[in-house]
């Protein structure tokens, strides 16, 4: 298992300007697709209903002031006459500027009565649906014309087209069925209008809601990397106050407890020499047995001394101490063996090197308390990309948790520093496979 308690300075770093604005600039690109798609959609239906409607009028128009005026009562009866009348007007629309391509006159048995496309005149076809019912129930019918239908033969040559059909009367009140096609171009350019009305509103729009996105994007990324200082600053602060306070308790404890049992060692070794001579062998031992406890304690208080401020890692450099912290740590079969590189530890940064310092005493305390390790190695060397790595290894029982488990403090701890130092951490541990601490220094 691979446990990441600290990505390094990269994965905490707050998102750069690009990536708080890219994805809303492709998010406001995807919307700008969707409202284009939807707004050509949307404007096509429009401008066709608007279209329909313009030709019904002008069809209701014909009809009542040029068509029906010029009906007779004979001409149902009589193609010949219908195209002799109707002719004269109906070619001015048809042969116009206008967008009319042609014009029908039925019977309500379906006969073409008259038509500006001669070859119709006389033909005989079912009338659908929609025309009887206009016939029989007086309206004006609009929409897009079905030109498979056979009646449509001769306008298929003109594209897409609109049908408009209403009712006409002649004098004696027999019904005509009227029907006049226009081209569907009315449509398209309607549509282009509508759509680029449309596109300025929405193109502006989104526009606008983009800077503003993008102005809350670098607000909160400015934000993010304020607060990010501030927190490097409160952990420099922090470490540096953990150091002048493990600096002055090591003073202390240097100069008061441990001095003054260095002389009562001296002392009692002293009394321990005179009872020797004096002839008192017993009293000696026990003296002499004294004084060795008192040294053994200023040993253990002098390595303490060492875990809590180390004079080697400023007096000595990075590798010294390290080689300190591998002596006075054991596993089963002895001291942890160091491998250090005084090239690579002496160049890195002085942050990685705190780092680095923390992080090795953290991971070898681990090691000797907790994973009952046999063998642990130390090793200092220069990673392929020229960084400085440093491996803590130990053949213990590892474990498997989430790195803020309860109960794994020392990670914790780790995490922090390899965060004021800048450079990444990573935790390879499983139960029973051991572990391997590694942290690679910020730059090369």
């Amino acid at each position: 298992m691979l446990v990441t308690p600290n990505a390094g300075r990269a994965a905490d770093e707050p998102p750069s300007m690009w990536r708080m604005v890219g994805p809303l600039a492709l998010a406001g690109l995807v919307l700008a697709i969707i409202v284009a798609v939807a707004g050509g959609l949307v404007s096509q239906r429009v401008a066709e209903q608007q279209a329909v409607h313009a030709v019904a009028e002008l069809t209701d128009d014909l009809a009542v002031s040029v068509v029906q005026p010029a009906l007779t009562d004979t001409m149902p009866a009589d193609p010949a006459q219908a195209r002799r009348v109707l002719d004269p007007l109906v070619r001015n629309w048809v042969n116009g500027s206008g967008s009319m391509v042609r014009v029908k006159i039925w019977t309500l048995e379906g006969k073409i009565l008259y038509s500006d496309e001669p070859r119709l005149i006389g033909q005989q076809f079912t009338l659908d649906s929609d025309a009887r019912s206009a016939l029989l129930h007086p309206h004006t019918h609009a929409g897009i014309s079905d030109l498979l239908l056979p009646e449509n033969q001769y306008e298929r040559g003109d594209g897409k087209l609109l049908e408009v059909y209403r009712p006409v009367w002649t004098p004696n009140g027999q019904p005509l069925l009227f029907e006049t096609y226009f081209k569907y171009d009315t449509v398209s350019q309607r549509s282009t209008e509508l759509w680029r009305g449309f596109a300025g509103v929405m193109l502006s729009s989104l526009l606008a809601l983009m800077l503003l996105l993008a102005g809350l994007g670098w607000l909160v990324v400015v934000r993010a990397r304020q607060a990010r200082a501030r927190q490097d600053e409160l952990t420099r602060r922090a470490l540096d106050a953990s150091d002048d306070e493990r600096r002055r308790i090591a003073a202390t404890l240097h100069d008061g407890v441990v001095q003054q049992l260095v002389g009562a060692s001296l002392i009692v070794a002293g009394h321990a020499q005179q009872a020797g001579t004096g002839g008192d062998p017993r009293q000696a031992a026990d003296l002499e047995s004294a004084a060795a406890t008192v040294r053994d304690g200023v040993t253990g208080l002098r390595s303490l001394l060492v875990d809590i401020y180390p004079p080697s890692l400023r007096a000595a450099g990075l590798g010294g101490a390290l080689r300190d912290l591998a002596r006075t740590a054991s596993g089963d079969s002895g001291p942890a063996g160091a491998d250090i590189d005084d090239v690579v530890a002496d160049a890195a940064p002085e942050r990685d090197q705190e780092a680095m310092f923390r992080i090795a005493q953290e991971a070898l305390r681990n090691a000797v308390r907790h994973a009952g390790a046999s063998r642990i190695t130390l090793r200092l060397a220069g990673a392929e990309d020229g960084r400085a790595r440093l491996d803590v290894a130990d053949d213990g029982r590892g474990f498997e948790a989430a790195p803020q488990a309860e109960g794994h403090f020392g990670l914790r701890l780790m995490a922090d520093a390899a965060r004021h130092g800048g450079g990444s951490l990573a935790i390879q541990t499983a139960p029973g496979a051991g572990t391997v601490v590694r942290y690679e220094a910020s730059t090369p």
